[in-house]
């Protein structure tokens, strides 16, 4: 069965998440480069079959998009030009950076791994498609 992976995108940095095959259970996959994303993507899907691209839509508090969904859009065409049959769904991001960096401080890991810029992104990815999921 395909699975279902979502973006937490940033200029710098992108988490990334995917589901279990039956589209249970989101977990992190990994934190990369966002110059790297799309090479990183057409050999993910080269491998695993990923059906719907789940990517996060920056918000402020009041509901304005911010200065980053533009190069989301740009990115998004891009996927949609190299995948033309990836279903994608926007996601409300709001407060999944601190949800995430919350959940990051009340866990057993070390700090130097708490302090982690990457895993902040990847665990943004993973609250994204869980509450896609939900």
């Amino acid at each position: 069965m395909p699975q279902v992976m979502a973006l937490d995108f940033g200029l710098k940095r992108t988490g990334i998440a995917v589901t279990d095959d039956l589209k249970m259970i989101a977990s992190g996959l990994k934190t990369i480069s966002t110059p790297d994303l799309m090479p990183f993507l057409k050999s993910y899907f080269s491998e695993f079959e990923v059906d719907e691209l789940v990517v996060g839509q920056p918000k402020h508090i009041d509901g304005q998009l911010m200065a980053l969904e533009r190069n989301i859009l740009w990115l998004i065409e891009d996927i949609k030009k190299e995948f033309p049959n990836l279903k994608i769904i926007r996601i409300d991001e709001r407060y999944s950076s601190k949800m995430a960096s919350q959940a990051i401080a009340q866990s057993n890991l070390k700090k130097k791994q708490k302090q982690s810029k990457g895993l902040i992104d990847e665990v943004s990815a993973t609250l994204i498609l869980q509450d896609y999921l939900n």
